[in-house]
Order: structure tokens, then sequence, then C-alpha cells
């Protein structure tokens, strides 16, 4: 499980849970939810093992299903 298509499947789950099913986090600008994010799976060996692309992923991802 240490790719980027396990991450990228970790990472929208975890935005859907986490961010578009709270009204508190909407203040927070893209990068600080990225971030809530990435902390909730801190333990994914793709975060883990490739830091800048799973943030790379991460940013993608929120562009191609035009999360906000």
């Amino acid at each position: 499980m240490n790719n980027a298509d396990s991450f990228a499947m970790a990472f929208d789950e975890t935005w859907k849970t986490t961010i578009n099913n709270s009204s508190t986090i909407s203040d927070l600008d893209q990068m600080e939810k990225i971030n809530l994010v990435l902390s909730k799976i801190k333990g994914h060996p793709f975060l883990e093992n490739q830091p800048a692309q799973a943030l790379e992923v991460a940013k993608f991802r929120l562009r191609l299903l035009k999360l906000n």
C-alpha cells in the first residue's frame, strides 16, 4: 500500500469525513485543511516515505475533484 493510488483513496475518504462533515473547519484555508487531513493519515506509508509527493497528490486530488 505504499503507492500514490492507495494514498489518494485514503486522502479522499479522510477529506470527506473530516472536511465535508464539519462546518467549523470551513474557516480554515485550503493548506490548513490539507495539513489537518494529512495529520489524520500520518501513518500511511506513502506519506511517510514520500511526503513531498504525497502533498502534490493531495493538491492534485483537490483540483481534480473540485474540493474546497
